[in-house]
């Protein structure tokens, strides 16, 4: 009877706090795509975007920086390379927050 209530409480937990980051999102946020280029150096990311080639500073909500830094540089072998991506990010007043990401291209690598 115990394990029953426990299970019931836990989720009752998990289903309150899905519930909770649903609505903690603001109303207001609009989330934009485009393809550009991601360029690291010098502990800076940057995003230069394909279409108006204008450069900003892009911080990544959901990924560990360290892990993006180790990512890049294990791909690129080296700062300021640039690798083709495409985001999803919104507009903040100096850089782009990205949600997610996904590398389309590796400059120098052709298709065999």
């Amino acid at each position: 009877m115990k394990f029953t209530h426990y299970l019931l409480i836990l989720l009752f937990i998990i289903i309150h706090s899905c519930s909770y980051d649903s609505q903690k999102k603001d109303n207001d946020t609009v989330i934009n795509t485009s393809s550009g280029w991601w360029i690291y150096g010098e502990g800076l990311h940057l995003y230069k975007d394909e279409i108006s080639l204008e450069e900003n500073i892009i911080h990544f909500l959901n990924e560990d920086s360290l892990n993006l830094i180790e990512l890049y540089m294990s791909v690129t072998e080296m700062e300021y390379f640039p690798l083709e991506v495409d985001v999803k990010f919104e507009n903040k007043k100096d850089s782009l927050l990205v949600h997610d990401f996904n590398i389309t291209y590796i400059q120098g690598c052709d298709e065999q």
